[in-house]
Parts: structure tokens; C-alpha cells; sequence
């Protein structure tokens, strides 16, 4: 079976997925594993479930070495159960690592980590492009961060329901429910009342 893997940081619209999914089917991906995780985090579910459900001989299709993996370390990691589970890992125009005999390509793999390097290099120059700009914006007086919030800008549709909760008539969870808020940001605006 043909597997494709997608993965973006953010699941809010600054990043398509879709597109890579579009990718991956033309480029003979049966099913596509979508992943909403940063590329150097130590746990990413969906490619957990990929290579789980891998059987010998399957093919991983990725378009980029950086969707699969931001560290080297990692990338050695996918490696290496890419050669333990018999399966073919297809970079899309750049780098097959066929390992479906048990054995991989000394070049392929020596190609596939070298692309990991500069995929774990790229992602620490926008990190340090990052802290020079808060850096710089901070110096130049701006604030950095979420602006703060006061009792002021809580939000007239959670100040109609809040008399409820404080009777008792409603708890946290359907506080946030009925305001369409995550309860921790109901706990916030409780909070600022409450000062």
C-alpha cells in the first residue's frame, strides 16, 4: 500500500495542508496520515499511526524531508523502522530509500540524512530570525506577546451568562459552552471579575 504523510505546524489556516495532500495522491498515495504538529516534536501521533500500520513492502510517500522531520536524530529514527519494517520511503522528486530487501541504499541514506541536516539547519536559522525580531521589536519599545486583557474586554456574551455561574446554575464546562469559549479561557475572564 501506497502511504502518504502530510504535516503542517498549525491546523488554523496559515499553512495549507490541503495542498500537500493534493500532492500526495498524485503522486500515488491510496491514504494520506494528516499531522497538525511541529516538525521537531518528539511525538507526532499521525506518523506513529503510519509506520504502525505499515507492512512490508508498503511505500511512505512524503514531499519534503522537513514534513517527515526536523532533527537529524529523528530522521535516523524513521530510518532505521524504514529498513526494520521492509518499507520503501519516496521523498517526492528527490530521494527514494528502498529498504523493502532489508537493506538500504548506502547512498540513498547517506542523501536522505544529509537532507535532514539541512532541514534541522533551516529551522534553526528562522528560530534565531525569530529572536533577533522580538529582539529588535522589543528595543524599538512594542509589546511582544498577546496584549493584555482586562475585566474590560470580557465579552458581553459571557457577561450575560456569568450571573449564572455565580448562582450556581451552570459550572466551568457549560459556562464555555454556552459563550463558544475553551473553559480555560472561561477561568480567565472569571478570574478578571473576580479580582
Amino acid at each position: 500500500m501506497n502511504r502518504g504523510y502530510s504535516r503542517c505546524s498549525t491546523n488554523e489556516g496559515k499553512q495549507d495542508i490541503n495542498r500537500q495532500v493534493r500532492e500526495l495522491k498524485a503522486a500515488g498515495a491510496e491514504v494520506v496520515y494528516m499531522e497538525y504538529e511541529h516538525g521537531d516534536a518528539k511525538v507526532k501521533n499521525q506518523q506513529q499511526a503510519m509506520f504502525a500500520e505499515s507492512e512490508a513492502g508498503d511505500t511512505i510517500i512524503v514531499l519534503e524531508v522537513s514534513r517527515l522531520a526536523r532533527s537529524t536524530q529523528q530522521l535516523c529514527e524513521i530510518i532505521e523502522i524504514v529498513r526494520q519494517k521492509n518499507l520503501r520511503l519516496v521523498i517526492v522528486g528527490s530521494i527514494t530509500l528502498d529498504c523493502r530487501n532489508g537493506q538500504a541504499d548506502p547512498m540513498s541514506e547517506a542523501f536522505l540524512q544529509m537532507a535532514g541536516v539541512f532541514s534541522q539547519l533551516e529551522l534553526s536559522m528562522i528560530r534565531a530570525k525569530v529572536r533577533s525580531g522580538m529582539e529588535n521589536a522589543k528595543a524599538k519599545g512594542k509589546q511582544i506577546g498577546r496584549p493584555q486583557v482586562t475585566a474590560d474586554d470580557v465579552p458581553s456574551g459571557f457577561l450575560r451568562h456569568y450571573p449564572a455561574y455565580k448562582r450556581g446554575r451552570l459550572n466551568v464546562s457549560e459556562l464555555a459552552r454556552v459563550c463558544n469559549i475553551s473553559r480555560t479561557t472561561a477561568y480567565k475572564y472569571i478570574g478578571l471579575l473576580e479580582r
